[in-house]
Parts: structure tokens; sequence; C-alpha cells
């Protein structure tokens, strides 16, 4: 089909009061899985590396196969920066052809917040591109560095926040967290929908997805989540794909572990595509 920008995709999301997923990749299998789940469900989806990730995911290498990725897909897909916090950083996605990128300045005071996230948002569009922002705090940095806690949006703060960024997508906080739940999450869907009332064409983020219920994901949608990242789940099955391969085949080949993690993928991102398409989730993949 084509690479398209985020704001394309969230659009049409909330014309068909669906969820966009937002998925991270940070391996050729990665990739191939979230590709392969998104054209069986003809679903577009949004492609993201985060800066934290560049160590063992170099954009230099990762954002090319994911732009030719997106090029070459059977559905339309967006590609973009998640949580980046340098302009350098910003700037090299957007020049290698990125439709939209993450400015992270959610640590940082509210009014140096905005000012960072101007200056984004004029880079971005010089570069045709499309900008997220974020309030509040989301526990753990992306990556698991420093835990900053978790602070919820302040919809008062969230409104004026936009009005003075023109963000074109906001992340906000809502008790979710990056990572593994330590326990599970209790979202404040009482601030969301305060949130949403207060700036209704703005759509809004969900970070920290893996972990959440399926029915707490269609409740955010209903209240105007709009993009929904998942990270961490990818990464576990993955991660647990390769141990069962390994441990059962211990004679067996690269090319077998390839499509065992890259399977293992694509069940997670079919069965959030599913339940971000508002559908009835399929039981066999629960549990992913």
């Amino acid at each position: 089909m084509s690479l398209v920008k985020m704001s394309t995709l969230l659009a049409r999301a909330e014309k068909k009061g669906k969820g966009c997923g937002s998925f991270s990749v940070y391996s050729m299998e990665m990739l191939m899985g979230v590709l392969r789940a998104a054209e069986e469900m003809e679903t577009p989806v949004i492609l993201q590396l985060a800066e934290a990730r560049f160590p063992t995911a170099p954009l230099e290498l990762m954002g090319p196969m994911m732009l030719g990725a997106a090029r070459s897909a059977g559905v339309e897909l967006a590609v973009h920066l998640d949580h980046g916090k340098s302009f350098e950083a910003i700037r090299q996605a957007l020049e290698l052809g990125f439709t939209s990128v993450m400015y992270d300045g959610s640590a940082l005071p509210f009014a140096e917040n905005v000012a960072r996230t101007k200056e984004v948002k004029r880079m971005a569009e010089w570069y045709g591109a499309d900008m997220e922002a974020e309030l509040g705090l989301v526990g753990r940095d992306e990556g698991g560095g420093r835990d900053y806690g978790i602070a919820c949006t302040d919809p008062e703060d969230a409104a004026l926040f936009v009005r003075e960024t023109g963000a074109d997508a906001l992340a906000v906080a809502i008790g979710n967290q990056h990572g593994n739940y330590p326990t599970a999450p209790k979202l404040r869907f009482d601030i969301l929908r305060e949130i949403h009332g207060k700036i209704p064409e703005e759509p809004l983020v969900l970070h920290g997805g893996s972990g959440i219920t399926d029915a707490d994901f269609q409740e955010c949608i209903r209240n105007g989540i709009r993009k929904i990242n998942i990270a961490t789940a990818g990464l576990n099955a993955m991660t647990a794909a390769a141990g069962s391969y390994t441990s059962g085949q211990p004679s067996g080949d690269y090319y077998g572990l390839n499509r065992a993690m890259t399977e293992a993928v694509r069940q997670v991102a079919a069965h959030h595509i599913r339940v971000f398409n508002m559908e009835r989730s399929d039981r066999s993949e629960e549990s992913v």
C-alpha cells in the first residue's frame, strides 16, 4: 500500500471508533511478526522504535528496514520514533523519512516541556511529519532506566498544553506504566474521561499497553485513546519462544529459531489488533 502519516491512521481510527496499534520493533523478527499480523488482518498499524533502544537496535539500521517494510506492505503503515528525548535523534529519524516523532518532555517542568515540544513541532512540520508529546509521568522510562513514579495527567494542564504546542497526539498518564506491571494496573478512567471531554478533537495515546486487560483497552478506546503502544508483550513472547525452541531442539538452526520468534510476535500483534478493532478477542490467544 503506502507509507502514511500517523495522523492519517488516528483520524481513521477516530471515525471508526477504534484504536490504532503502535508496535515497537527492535529486530527483524519483531518487524516481520507485526507486518504479517497487520497484513493478515488487513489493519493499518504504526511501526515504532524508541530512542532508548538504539544501542541494540540502531536507528541507521532499523529505520531503513522499517521504512522499506511500510512502503512495500499490503496495508498502510506509519513509521514513528517513540520517546525521542534528544533533538539529534528526532532530526535523524525525520531525515530518514519517519512520518512521525514523539518528543518526551514529561519529566520536565510544564513550561519547559511546552517550549521544547513547540520546537520539535516546528521541526516535524518542516519535514512534513506529525508529532506526539507526553504530559504526566508513566512510571519507568522507556528502556527500563530511571523510575519517575506515576503522576496522572492534569486535565486542565492537558488542554493548555495542546493549545500551546499544537501536538498532533498527546500521551497521557492514567495509572499506566512502561514494562511489566508488578501488579494489575488500575487505570483512572475518570481522569481519562475528563481529559477527553476538555480536548475531544485531540487523539490521545496510551503508553505501557503490555499487561492491560482487553476490557480496559476497549474502555480506553471508548474514551478517546486512539494510539496504543505495545512493546514489552512482543519482547516477552519472542524471548519465551526462543527459549522454548532452543531447549526443545538443541540441534535446531537459526532459520527455525527465526520462524518461532516471528510467529510469537505475530500472535501478540494479531491479538492486540483484534482488541483495538473492538472485536471479541480470540480466547486461544488471550494469554499472549
